[in-house]
């Protein structure tokens, strides 16, 4: 039996990175434990990924979209709350992804014009412990 995954998120100048809570060890985003991937679709929803509610450290919520026209493996990313969508888990990513079995973090944010214009997330079994930073 494997022991349960156990990330802190440590500030850096543009979001957070990885510690592994048990070592203290940076976790790198290659580490096959996790997935950490682009926001895709973020330039068709800019007004939306404005929101707060997508800053990094926030919990997202994977919400799968099985009758989606143009993929059937297509993941929504909402915020947690299900009331804004930024975006899509990128389709090479979100094949064979089970989104019931993971959760999202924003991790990194990217600005272009004094605005966010891309994210990084961090996808994570969903029974992994997360040190969410507060406020």
């Amino acid at each position: 039996m494997s022991e349960r995954l156990r990330l802190w998120l440590e500030r850096t100048r543009d979001g957070y990175r990885l510690r592994d809570a048990a070592t203290e060890s940076y976790v790198p985003h290659e580490d096959p434990r996790i997935r950490v991937t682009k926001l895709a679709g973020v330039s068709y929803r800019l007004d939306a990924v404005q929101d707060e509610a997508f800053a990094p450290g926030r919990r997202l919520a994977l919400v799968p979209e099985p009758d989606n026209e143009h993929d059937p493996n297509a993941i929504g990313v909402w915020d947690a709350d299900r009331r804004v969508q930024a975006g899509y888990v990128p389709a090479e990513v979100a094949t064979g992804l089970d989104a019931e079995e993971w959760q999202a973090v924003s991790l990194l944010e990217f600005f272009e014009g004094g605005r966010r214009a891309g994210l990084r997330l961090l996808l994570a079994p969903k029974d992994a412990w997360i040190g969410v930073p507060r406020g």
